[in-house]
């Protein structure tokens, strides 16, 4: 099967079947030949990362909208497009290769249509965007209901963030002190010709200028260095470990925020015991292969944040929150959150985000912190849940973030997505007054 008609199938598993487009990448076959692998990722996450123009202009170009038993070839439409106007593909292998999935999907009546959909964007295609332009979904890329509410939200921050979200994300290290500073790994990085730049706000991180198979990274099998975005590197220092304390995870998969945790503690010659705990047993697992990479450990528990089945009854000195959110952060990243996410699924994450904050502040000692995150860029989710919760517990006192980066909001600090720098996320720091 052709990187294409995976990338087909990619498609449809998201946009009918309603997975992830990891997931959905997951499930397809290995392509022996790695450029056709590179291929398959460009297409899948080319196509959904700019499906709101794609769609305009493949509905444009259509006499009628498809039936949904077509979803398949209104897709494929859209490839060719992708392929026309964001890859180096020449026009004429975009077109003939894009016609030939229909017929490896038994749609041949299909063929003539889609080719003479792809020819006449190939040769009217400034007049057809010029055409277009102007309607806020097409502009700016993404669904009308989340360029509304950004823009509501952040007036003068809203078009910045939805560029970000478009560009393609770079690739981040974290460095681990247990094994030696980021200047050193640094060097190591040049002796491997991988040039890279320090991050402003992590004192642990390393841009690439350009992204690399882990396994060229000098030691990252070792456990010299982790891939992690810089603002996920921030909540570590947040919760700052010290000596002897009990820690949560919440919410841990795939785990970077617990060994970061781990590294901390063991840079600073600290023992900590730390619990990290997930609802899904197969992203759990994967927070045990990087621990298990890194040489660090963790009692992993499977169980729901929002639930106290699986706790032992067994307070902690401080919790990391990384409650659910509606990962309008990191786009870029996953870029099928544009097609997946819904208006209606901000207000039932916040109430989740609440319930998962009111749960877990049972658990911690009086006295204790609590780090909640989120990676989104809304407020519903992020300091209107602080300012909901510490006004209905007396016991919560937020602290002021004494740090450099990110936006002072009343209750934490709002990061966005930048270009060539970290995602988007919020932070906030809770302690625990103690009994009177």
């Amino acid at each position: 099967m052709s990187a294409r008609q995976e990338a087909l199938l990619a498609l449809l598993d998201v946009l009918e079947g309603g997975h992830s487009l990891t997931a959905a990448l997951g499930h397809a076959k290995p392509l022996s030949d790695p450029r056709d692998q590179a291929l398959l990722q460009e297409l899948s996450y080319g196509v959904l990362r700019w499906q709101p123009q794609l769609q305009a202009i493949a509905d444009y170009l259509l006499m009628k909208k498809f039936k949904r038993r077509d979803l398949d070839v209104y897709l494929i439409i859209q490839l060719g497009l992708y392929q026309l106007m964001h890859t180096r593909v020449p026009s004429h292998a975009a077109i003939s290769q894009t016609v030939e999935i229909c017929r490896g999907i038994d749609k041949q009546w299909a063929t003539g249509l889609v080719n003479g959909i792809l020819r006449r964007f190939e040769r009217d295609q400034g007049d057809i965007i010029a055409t277009l332009q102007g309607k806020p979904e097409f502009d700016h890329v993404h669904p009308g209901w989340f360029i509304a509410k950004l823009a509501h939200a952040w007036p003068q921050h809203w078009k910045a963030i939805l560029d970000a979200n478009n560009e393609r994300p770079p690739m981040t290290l974290r460095v681990n002190l247990a094994h030696g500073s980021r200047e050193n790994y640094l060097q190591l990085l040049q002796q491997a010709e991988i040039a890279a730049q320090p991050t402003p706000f992590s004192p642990v991180g390393l841009t690439l200028e350009q992204p690399v198979d882990v396994n060229k990274l000098p030691g990252f099998n070792d456990g010299l260095v982790s891939v992690q975005d810089e603002a996920a590197q921030l909540a570590a220092a947040l919760l700052a470990p010290q000596a002897g304390e009990r820690l949560l995870d919440a919410c841990c998969a795939p785990g970077g925020k617990t060994a970061h945790l781990l590294e901390l503690a063991s840079a600073a010659g600290h023992e900590v015991e730390v619990v990290a705990m997930d609802v899904d047993p197969q992203r759990l697992q994967r927070t045990q292969e990087t621990l298990e990479r890194l040489q660090l450990g963790a009692e992993l528990v499977c169980g729901d944040a929002a639930e106290q089945d699986w706790w032992d009854q067994q307070y902690f000195d401080a919790i990391l929150a990384d409650v659910p959110c509606s990962a309008t952060g990191v786009i870029r990243r996953h870029p099928d959150i544009k097609a997946l996410r819904t208006n209606e699924d901000i207000g039932q994450l916040a109430e989740l985000q609440l319930r998962i904050l009111a749960n877990l502040w049972s658990m911690l000692k009086p006295g204790g912190r609590l780090v909640y995150a989120t990676c989104s860029v809304l407020p519903q989710e992020n300091n209107r849940i602080i300012e909901r919760f510490s006004r209905d517990h007396d016991d919560v006192q937020v602290q002021p973030l004494q740090v450099d980066w990110g936006i002072e909001q009343s209750c934490g600090r709002q990061l966005f997505p930048t270009s060539q720098g970290h995602d988007g996320f919020f932070y906030a720091l809770l302690h625990k007054r103690a009994a009177c």
